[in-house]
This record gives structure tokens, sequence and C-alpha cells, in this order.
């Protein structure tokens, strides 16, 4: 595991309008003012519409979490109806994107070209991103899925100027498990989070943290943590409920001050 504290991401997808995304956010103010955690950074990802609402509470009620978004446009501006530049977010206090989402890729036509340069553009405006890699079940079932990552990884990431370097988190989220309740075993998660960071040590991103997603809640978060030697979690469902999400981000602040 990394020198870093581990990051809990809560991507809310398309689910909450404003007001309910307010609502949960001064939820999770109200559960981190009572059980405050030290050891886990915590990032929710709103979307486009509720990112205002969100910021602006944070901001006011002082919350500590940061602020993300789903998507961004690799164009800085223009003619690109239905896009969101990456000065629109961070002048909106977001601090960090998630890059070339599995449903991105798969529902959106997000090929690795647009994943590279979209990923470009969020860490040269200086804000953190969050590169999505993960296979589907074929190739799995294939064996083929140490490949597949690999080259997602390498598409993305190579040639990066190695001062935009500390801005990357990696988050794998096998496409099998994402919704499926299918959950990728402690063993599966740990050979895999071997490879990426064996593949990001040659790229010169060894101390880049690399997280999971697929299927994350209060039960296999810990277990996930320990044996799958992750650096965190990029939640799904689970991060729609305030209680849910807080058991995860609290599972991983557990398991990090028992360790270190």
């Amino acid at each position: 595991m990394s020198a870093h504290k581990p990051l809990v991401i809560g991507n809310w997808k398309m689910n909450l309008d404003y007001v309910e995304a307010v609502h949960l956010g001064q939820q999770l103010g109200v559960l981190l003012k009572n059980k405050p955690v030290e050891h886990t950074d915590i990032v929710v990802v709103p979307p486009f519409v509720d990112i205002r609402s969100v910021t602006s509470i944070v901001d006011s009620e002082k919350i500590p979490v940061g602020v993300g978004a789903q998507h961004v446009s690799a164009h800085d501006n223009g003619a690109h109806t239905g896009e969101v530049s990456t000065s629109m977010l961070k002048r909106l206090n977001v601090q960090w994107i998630l890059v070339g989402h599995s449903e991105r890729r798969s529902m959106y036509a997000m090929t690795d070209e647009v994943v590279a340069a979209t990923l470009r553009a969020v860490v040269k405006s200086g804000m953190n991103v969050v590169l999505c890699v993960g296979e589907n079940l074929e190739v799995r079932e294939d064996g083929g899925q140490n490949d597949f990552v690999a080259d997602q990884l390498h598409s993305a990431l190579i040639g990066l100027d190695e001062k935009f370097l500390e801005l990357v988190t990696v988050a794998y989220e096998p496409i099998w498990a994402i919704g499926t309740g299918l959950t990728a075993s402690s063993e599966q998660v740990g050979e895999m989070m071997a490879q990426i960071r064996s593949v990001l040590t040659t790229l010169s991103l060894g101390d880049a943290r690399v997280l999971y997603g697929g299927s994350v809640n209060a039960d296999n978060a810990e277990s996930l943590m320990n044996e799958g030697e992750v650096d965190g979690f990029l939640v799904g469902g689970a991060s729609l409920k305030a209680e849910s999400f807080m058991s995860i981000v609290q599972s991983c602040n557990d398991c990090y001050d028992g360790k270190r």
C-alpha cells in the first residue's frame, strides 16, 4: 500500500436533484462532525447540475470533503453542445475529475484517445484526475485482464509530463462487478492491484493511489482494504446514503489507523 492516506470517492452518477444533493451533503457533514475522520480523504462526485449547491454547503459549513465531477470535455471552450470545460468546473471549486469511467467508455463512445486527451486537459488545469480502468466479463473469462488494463494505463498515461504525475489517481473497476452485485474477490483485486502498480512504476507513477470500484459496500470494504491491498474506493450506489457511505469511509479509516 502506498504511503498516502486512503481515498474514498462517492460517485453519485445520474442520481439526486440539487435539493437531494444538498440534503445528502449536510448529512455527511453532521456524521463527520460527530465522528471525525483523520486518516482518510473523502470526495463526493455529484451530477453537474448539483455541483454549485454542493460546493456551496461544503464551503459554508466547512465539511471536510473534496468535490469532483463525473466527466469533463477535453476542449477548452467553443461549439461543443452539452459539454463542460475544466475552467468552468475549477471556478466552482471542483478539485477532482473522473476520466474514462466504464459507463462513459461503453455508453458514450469514450475511446482511449479521448481518455488520454481529457486526462491531459484535467491535469493542465491543476485538478486531480481519477483515471478509471477495468475489463469486462469476456476479457476476464479469457484471462486477458492484465494486458487489457495495462493497455488502458499506457494509452492514457504514457508521455505525461512529470510535473503532472502527482495529480493522478487510478481506479480499477472491473466492469463485470459494477451494479451487478458481483464483487471481485480480495484475491482477484490484490492481483490486479499488483499488476497496476507494476505498470504505474514503469510510468514513474509508483506513488499514485490505486482505488477499487465495483459493488463496494460496508460489508466488503474492510476485507478489500486488508486483503486486496487497495488505497481506497470508488463507490457507486452505496454513496447515495450517508450512513452506508460513511461506514465504508470508517472501514478505511480504521484499517489505516491500525496498520500505521
